[in-house]
């Protein structure tokens, strides 16, 4: 699933492509992506003729801006948008299409069929599912050691499902919350309310600069993601446990070890992240 550094990628090489574009028609062929309105003629006839003024980012949200309405866009496991000519045909996994007035198309893509679509009154965004639940941005000023600090100790949870969790910290999928919990030496299994000061100010540090490297150099590539231009990203190259079990640890050389914490696959390294005794 495309995590924030992804998701920054995908609206900042899409604001080059279709800022003041207009659409003038959309055709929509797999109608469960679109959540709301739930009748498609509706999302339709409301964008036809609206023009794109600008793109944000909400934790791993797209939020397009038009001149009336703000289209939420959910990428979930492998969706991708790209711009296309009018005459290329669609292959079958595309499943909506805007038709711009410049005779190019911004084409959502979607193999499993998981992306989402929400379409408000623009300005009435915030104040409804699916953004009106998000927590912390990792890059915005209200995310700081403190308030990270009083968010953790809040729960029993082990870190790791905290950190996956978007009403806490947004943004922050299974690769990011693996590098970021190496990086700050913490173990996904310890309790989230036990980490002390030091460690949360180790982990703030941690997050917020994995997230900034990784966006800087376009994200993951690690299965099926690509940019809005069609180009990979490459932070997996740099990446220090996710996705490296059995290989040595390029900090000490230990062996990576994976594992499931949470229900979900889990990358340490057992000397950097050493599991607390009580």
């Amino acid at each position: 699933m495309p995590e924030l550094p992804e998701v920054e990628t995908v609206k900042r090489t899409l604001k080059k492509l279709i800022l003041n574009e207009t659409i003038k028609d959309v055709r929509v062929s797999w109608p469960k992506i679109i959540k709301e309105p739930d009748d498609i003629d509706e999302f339709r006839l409301k964008l036809i003729g609206q023009t794109f003024h600008d793109i944000k980012r909400r934790g791993k949200f797209l939020v397009f801006l038009l001149d009336d309405y703000a289209l939420i866009s959910h990428l979930r496991m492998e969706g991708r948008y790209g711009i296309f000519s009018e005459d290329e045909e669609p292959d079958k996994h595309t499943h909506v299409r805007f038709i711009l007035e410049s005779n190019k198309e911004l084409r959502y893509r979607d193999v499993r069929k998981f992306g989402t679509m929400h379409l408000f009154p623009k300005g009435e965004e915030y104040n409804h599912l699916p953004l009106i639940q998000l927590g912390v941005e990792p890059f915005s000023n209200e995310f700081t050691p403190e308030r990270l600090y009083h968010l953790l100790n809040k729960t029993t949870r082990n870190i790791k499902a905290t950190l996956l969790d978007q009403t806490y910290v947004v943004g922050l999928g299974n690769i990011y919350v693996d590098e970021a919990l190496f990086r700050a030496n913490i173990h996904p299994e310890v309790a989230s309310n036990e980490l002390n000061t030091n460690d949360v100010k180790k982990l703030h540090k941690s997050i917020v600069d994995t997230l900034e490297e990784a966006v800087n150099m376009g994200g993951s590539s690690i299965k099926t993601y690509v940019n809005g231009q069609g180009e990979m990203g490459m932070f997996q190259q740099t990446l220090y446990v996710y996705g490296r079990k059995g290989m040595e640890c390029k900090v000490c050389g230990d062996e990576i070890v994976k594992n499931v914490v949470s229900g979900r696959g889990t990358h340490t390294c057992p000397s950097c992240q050493k599991v607390r005794n009580h």
